[in-house]
């Protein structure tokens, strides 16, 4: 069946595909399948796509669209998994805004149930120069430099106790301050879902290299996935010649994407040259530096994110011997303390 479709996802980037594709009936039911299906319904909310190149989108009624199979467990988002059998006709859900499908099990009530979409196919691939012989496309492995570093680069960890923690703002704060004081940066996602947002959030304050999980060949992080993506990922950035890495935990320290099994890793966390938590409020401030400190030993060096947007947070941080940054109410702040515990654990010239 040869159809053209009106949007790619950003999932499948690093396929190259064009819009005129070929589909196969037969769907292989695992995460990292790459499928066409045709949009159903109309959505006010959660209504995008975002494209290879990072652009949004507004998905409408009878769009065809490619993007791939994998799971979400996002408690401000959807919740979804890849079901034991697709077949062409199957109804599935858009799960995020990068194109991951799957079965949705349950929603928060500000999105509403996600779109609806019927499969067409999963697109095939043609690898082998003029053969006719397609293949069933998956997310390909990984499309990272194929000479890794022997060591890991020094690494800003930015984790959260939740999603919309801001990390990523405060991620692209201190890839700023580091790039403008003369450093290579490299920028990386290293659990979530399949979006490339955040990582080009970093890029455009600065980061000379990007890379998420998605380059590792998944479409979405858990606990049996994210250490080795990890690994992957931070040594290709050591091989790029980056002098440090700002790398972003997605979701919270507790959630489903295999954040812990990073944080629980001797050989990452001895890369860290600064730890960052971001919070939203006071008990997560307290509770987060608590279960970092119990569960993993990890002394945090500085928290951010919405608990610090005034005074009245930054009091109570100080007040537990932590430093306190905010994006949002002083950039420069946030990124010159990051860059002095860079400097100070990594031996990099001021």
């Amino acid at each position: 069946m040869r159809i053209t479709v009106d949007k790619i996802a950003s999932v499948t980037r690093n396929l190259k595909l064009a819009k005129k594709l070929t589909l196969s009936a037969d769907i292989e039911a695992v995460e990292g399948a790459v499928l066409a299906a045709r949009v159903r319904g109309e959505k006010r909310a959660y209504n995008q796509l975002e494209d290879p190149h990072g652009r949004m989108s507004t998905l409408h009624d009878g769009d065809l669209i490619v993007g791939a199979l994998g799971h979400r467990r996002a408690l401000q988002g959807y919740e979804g998994s890849v079901p034991s059998k697709v077949e062409a006709g199957d109804t599935l859900h858009l799960l995020n805004l990068g194109g991951v499908i799957g079965l949705c099990s349950s929603h928060h009530p500000e999105l509403g149930p996600p779109f609806e979409v019927e499969v067409l196919g999963q697109v095939l691939s043609f690898p082998d120069f003029q053969s006719r012989q397609g293949k069933p496309a998956r997310l390909p492995a990984p499309v990272l430099h194929e000479k890794a570093s022997a060591n890991l680069p020094p690494t800003v960890f930015v984790a959260g106790t939740c999603m919309n923690a801001g990390k990523t703002a405060a991620a692209s704060v201190i890839v700023r301050a580091l790039s403008r004081a003369g450093l290579k940066v490299g920028a990386c996602k290293l659990t979530g879902v399949s979006l490339m947002r955040d990582v080009l959030a970093m890029k455009d304050h600065g980061a000379a290299h990007g890379l998420d999980f998605t380059d590792a060949g998944l479409p979405s992080t858990g606990p049996d996935s994210a250490l080795a993506s990890a690994r992957a990922i931070l040594h290709a950035l050591g091989a790029s010649g980056v002098e440090v890495v700002v790398a972003e935990t997605g979701d919270g320290i507790l959630g489903e994407y295999g954040v812990q099994q990073i944080l629980a890793d001797a050989e990452l966390m001895a890369s860290s040259a600064a730890f960052i938590l971001c919070a939203n409020d006071p008990v997560g401030v307290a509770g987060g530096l608590e279960h970092l400190r119990s569960a993993y030993g990890i002394s945090t060096d500085l928290v951010a994110g919405p608990a610090t947007d005034n005074g009245v947070g930054v009091r109570f941080v100080e007040g537990l011997g932590v430093i306190a940054g905010n994006a949002r109410r002083d950039p420069a702040a946030l990124g010159g303390a990051v860059l002095a515990l860079v400097q100070a654990r990594q031996g990099v010239p001021a």
